[in-house]
């Protein structure tokens, strides 16, 4: 066993050496400290366990995240170490993705256990978004919105950015006032648009946050406790801001087809994604990560050449697209912030320790993706072909 450390201790300290880009400081548990590399971003890690490592190796990301939970390791900022290891992606491969076997157990989770059916979304959709409203209030801004902001140049103000990138979404409609939103959320998107003289017809299939958008808007839209594959009619506009990660590769081609169906002719759909580079989207597709597992599970990104293809498929084409990855990257730091700032509030609601780890590390390496162009985040126009 004790061959076995040491073993595991010298491959990693030389996968260490051959850093590329950035400075890592690393604490060992029997008290030493390394440093490789140079430059920015500087980031620390100090390991408890050299099983932290072991678990790497086996289980990539996803066993990194769960070490974390467990406070196997800590760091002072996950951003900085995720940027550093997306940097020198290449060199720390082998400790990046999961195993052969561990990797087929991901997917047959993901895809068979997880698989977005009409009950199964619902019930995925309810383990990330009805932990409490009260949870996200602490920490989301006073829009309560759950997706990228876009901010201005010298303007950090999360509430003004939020709101700049519902009235960009407007700006890019038709002028019909009908609007079917596609995921409605708590009603941020909804309630900007009655201000604009758009009336809303949102669907979520979240029980808590159907009661916070009626709440908020009296009346002023219409909110349905509704899968989107029930949804009949047509409307001038349809918006769907970041939902489409939640449908599963399975029902992309329900997904547009939907959009097609419900889509007026000369109307336009405005889909706001999270996407994964056009090159990098088959590995991906492969594999699994800690967010599909433990965040969103049953989700999947898509990039944009496959967005453009299921478009196509559907009878739809793209007519414009705007991405702002940089955005989403200070969007989920902005968040990590508030919420290790209201950290004690969130105790206090009744969640323990592990909860807020699982949070900070899932905002934390989203944060340092869209950072160094690992994810971007689109805007995508779509009409019909």
């Amino acid at each position: 066993m004790l061959f076995l450390s040491k073993r595991v201790k010298q491959d990693f300290l030389a996968t260490c050496e051959r850093m590329r880009h950035g400075t890592l400081h690393l604490s060992t548990p029997e008290g030493e400290r390394y440093t490789f590399g140079a430059g920015d971003p500087v980031a620390e890690m100090r390991l408890h366990d050299w099983s932290v490592v072991t678990t790497l190796a086996s289980r990539g990301d996803i066993g990194l995240g769960e070490a974390y939970v467990a406070g196997l390791w800590d760091t002072p900022s996950i951003e900085a170490l995720s940027q550093v290891a997306l940097l020198n992606l290449e060199e720390f491969a082998g400790y990046a993705y999961a195993g052969f076997w561990a990797t087929l157990k991901f997917r047959v989770v993901d895809r068979l256990m997880r698989s977005n059916s009409r009950r199964g979304a619902a019930r995925n959709i309810r383990a990330h978004y009805d932990v409490g409203n009260e949870f996200y209030q602490l920490w989301l801004d006073d829009t309560m919105t759950y997706s990228s902001a876009i901010y201005a140049a010298g303007d950090n103000d999360l509430t003004r950015a939020q709101n700049r990138k519902y009235d960009r979404i407007l700006d890019r409609l038709s002028d019909g006032e009908q609007v079917l939103e596609i995921g409605c959320g708590w009603g941020g998107f909804a309630e900007r648009a009655a201000d604009h003289g758009r009336h809303v017809t949102g669907v979520t299939i979240s029980p808590s946050q159907k009661g916070y958008a009626d709440a908020r808007l009296d009346g002023r839209a219409e909110i349905r406790l509704q899968d989107y594959r029930a949804i009949k009619g047509q409307f001038d506009n349809i918006v769907s801001i970041e939902m489409i990660e939640a449908v599963g590769e399975r029902y992309w081609p329900i997904y547009f087809n939907t959009l097609k169906q419900r889509l007026s002719q000369g109307g336009r759909a405005v889909i706001q994604a999270i996407t994964v580079p056009d090159d990098y989207f088959p590995i991906y597709r492969k594999g699994s990560d800690y967010i599909r597992q433990y965040t969103f599970p049953g989700g999947m990104l898509l990039s944009s050449q496959v967005i453009r293809d299921q478009a196509a498929q559907a009878g739809l084409k793209v007519v414009g697209s705007h991405g702002f990855g940089p955005d989403y990257g200070r969007t989920c730091a902005t968040w990590d912030l508030r919420l290790e700032e209201q950290s004690d509030r969130v105790r206090k609601l009744g969640y323990g320790e592990e909860f807020i780890r699982n949070w900070r590390f899932y905002l934390g390496i989203c944060a340092a993706s869209f950072n160094v162009g690992q994810t971007d985040v689109v805007q995508v126009e779509l009409a019909h072909a």
